[in-house]
């Protein structure tokens, strides 16, 4: 493993997030898979880190754990999308010397950083980059989604915009508001037992795509509780790795 040094040319908040990069060996350009831990906005989850890292690596996927700015370090949005960002452009940028296929370079988060994915997908254009910036995929692990109502998740928006928890604020890191038709494709995946975050936040988000014709796949399994990571009894990484092979073939899901 080897760690790089993100950028953005276009940020306000000076991002440089540390960028722990697990390759695999030998064999075509590999998908490239950039992932937020999750917590809150106040820590990052290895399990969620690392652990999909390890996971994903030996199926040949190039694996990029993020340690992106926290609420719990002082810092406050827009820094996380922006380490976030600048990630997706270092990652794009040198994808010859990392092995990896420009064209196939996903993000990925669990719970908070399942939001800093869905904001990566929603809000990449409000920057620029000497590389594109949209990512091709993006994977949501029970992700925190909307800011607003009695589905949100308080304690990571208290994290991420501190004390200033306007309408309008709130509105800006409401990633289901957001979708467009060009916000990158989604696999998103709950359970109905989650009580950290409620799986309405993912069936807001999948609605969100549904009616921006965006493609995505959604599942929604009965139990289990939240921040599960890769200890379920059910297949959601084999069925992302699928979706990650069919998404990155043809631009399009299903």
């Amino acid at each position: 493993m080897r760690t790089i040094t993100g950028h953005l040319p276009s940020g306000q908040t000076n991002p440089a997030p540390q960028i722990e990069c697990w390759l695999p060996q030998g064999g075509a350009p590999a998908i490239g898979l950039i992932i937020f831990p999750g917590g809150g906005y106040g820590m990052l989850a290895e399990h969620e880190g690392r652990g999909y890292a390890e996971h994903f690596v030996q199926q040949g996927v190039a694996c990029f754990v993020v340690k992106y700015r926290l609420g719990t370090q002082g810092f406050r949005h827009p820094a996380m999308l922006e380490d976030a960002l600048a990630a997706v452009h270092t990652v794009r940028s040198a994808a010859a010397e990392l092995g990896v296929d420009p064209h196939k370079i996903g993000v990925m988060g669990s719970s908070a950083g399942g939001h800093l994915t869905a904001h990566t997908v929603t809000a990449w254009d409000q920057y620029a980059g000497s590389v594109g910036l949209r990512p091709d995929f993006g994977i949501l692990c029970y992700p925190v989604i909307t800011a607003q109502g009695e589905f949100s998740h308080q304690g990571s928006f208290q994290n991420l915009l501190g004390a200033d928890l306007t309408p309008a604020r709130l509105a800006a890191v409401s990633p289901e508001l957001l979708v467009k038709a060009d916000t990158s494709p989604c696999f998103i995946w709950h359970t109905m037992e989650d009580d950290g975050v409620l799986v309405e936040n993912s069936l807001m988000f999948a609605s969100a795509l549904r009616r921006a014709k965006v493609p995505f796949e959604l599942h929604v399994y009965t139990r289990g509780r939240h921040g599960l990571g890769l200890n379920t009894p059910f297949s959601w990484a084999t069925d992302s790795l699928r979706w990650m092979g069919e998404i990155t073939e043809t631009g399009r899901a299903g």
